[in-house]
């Protein structure tokens, strides 16, 4: 038995040999829309595989034909109406914690495989995933306007992170969708490619992140998010401290082994290859 097969109700965790965490938002029939319990159990989950050490990298994706159509509007909003104000701001909570809190300083190097529909609140997981690969095909939505709300949660900010302004403008306020490929082509995502060739794309990507060194990979992605928020001066101080705190924990000593193989041994080009570990 898989060691996470049924632990639970909406998310769904497959870890290979390789050590990808496979988390699969496991509402299909809703197209994966988030619910107050899916958002706990997803804290749960991220929680638990960034302590298990055979998990090495997470790559997060939907079942069926969705990645994510959002919030459970239902489940998220009528249902919560009416409900003491103190509800209401633990649910939203919930879903901060580990949309943005969680998963965009994750410990391990996550990847969004978005394999269908990505409307709305999706957009705050798949920005906090460090890298994401798309179907082609498919669709993306910021489609509050046409519910008569604006866009919630982090998703604007999610968006201002990584469309330029016009783009994201524009369908922010129209509504409209547009396909994988268009993400690609607005940075949203960092490839589109065929659907047929979406998990072994993502695959290969996880797999050339699980051969890295952790330690070294974490600070090298905590150190580019805290950068967009720092200003010069103190990014310098912040990435020297990355880079002395990095060296401490590393028991690799990745930097002395890549230096030996470079300058003495002559048997790596840093900048095309990586050191051997």
């Amino acid at each position: 038995m898989e060691p996470y097969e049924g632990k639970w109700e909406t998310v769904k965790v497959e870890l290979d040999a390789d050590g990808i965490a496979w988390v699969i938002f496991n509402r299909p029939a809703k197209r994966n829309a988030m619910s107050p319990t899916l958002n706990r159990e997803m804290a749960n989950v991220l929680e638990t595989l960034e302590l298990d050490p055979a998990a090495k990298v997470l790559v997060l994706t939907g079942a069926g034909e969705s990645f994510s159509a959002g919030m459970d509007l239902k489940e998220y909003f009528r249902e919560v109406d009416g409900q003491p104000e103190c509800y209401q701001e633990k649910i939203r909570r919930d879903a901060s914690y580990w949309q943005w809190k969680l998963l965009r300083m994750y410990a391990k190097p996550t990847i969004a495989m978005v394999n269908g529909w990505c409307f709305g609140g999706a957009f705050s997981p798949l920005v906090a995933c460090d890298l994401a690969i798309a179907d082609e095909k498919a669709v993306f939505g910021l489609s509050e306007i046409n519910w008569g709300i604006p866009p919630g949660n982090l998703v604007s900010k999610a968006v201002a992170d990584t469309v330029g302004q016009r783009k994201a403008l524009e369908y922010i306020m129209t509504g409209e969708t547009f396909t994988g490929a268009q993400a690609a082509a607005m940075g949203l995502v960092n490839s589109a490619v065929p659907a047929g060739e979406l998990r072994e794309t993502t695959r290969t990507l996880a797999l050339k992140l699980a051969g890295k060194n952790p330690v070294i990979l974490r600070a090298a992605k905590h150190g580019f998010k805290r950068s967009r928020e720092l200003t010069w001066e103190q990014n310098e101080d912040y990435l020297y401290a990355k880079l002395d705190q990095a060296m401490h924990r590393d028991p690799e000593d990745g930097r002395a082994q890549g230096m030996k193989q470079f300058l003495d041994e002559k048997s790596i080009k840093p900048g095309l290859q990586s050191y051997k570990r």
